[in-house]
């Protein structure tokens, strides 16, 4: 069964970084896509940035670009998501999620992804 784990998360004030952690089991890091979704209060879920290990493709959000960057620890099996300048619109859950993906499905489309992490909240505050 694969499993998603996340770590990280908290709170910040405006300017400040953070760093999440996902952990996803073999087979989906090896050849899969893992990404990172967030949404806060009232709000759809979108998706963030991902990172596709085998090659260490990114891809980003327009609203994250400049200032997140996914990663990654073979070793660990483990992405990471770096988080600087962090503004008050940032404030969300955060959802890892990992699966393989057909040709041409975007990874930032949560609606591809069936496997999911539990979640964890970071709040930035002014």
């Amino acid at each position: 069964q694969v499993q998603v784990m996340e770590s990280g998360g908290g709170s910040v004030q405006s300017g400040g970084s953070l760093r999440l952690s996902c952990a996803s089991s073999e087979p989906i890091f090896a050849t899969g896509y893992l990404a990172w979704f967030r949404q806060a209060p009232g709000n759809e879920r979108e998706g963030v940035a991902a990172i596709r290990p085998r090659d260490d493709t990114t891809y980003y959000a327009d609203s994250v670009k400049g200032r997140f960057t996914a990663s990654k620890d073979n070793t660990k099996k483990t992405v990471y998501l770096q988080m600087d300048n962090l503004q008050p619109e940032d404030t969300a859950v955060y959802y890892c999620a990992a699966d393989h993906l057909n040709s041409g499905a975007s990874p930032l489309v949560d609606r591809y992804f069936l496997f999911w992490g539990q979640g964890t909240q970071v709040t930035v505050s002014s």
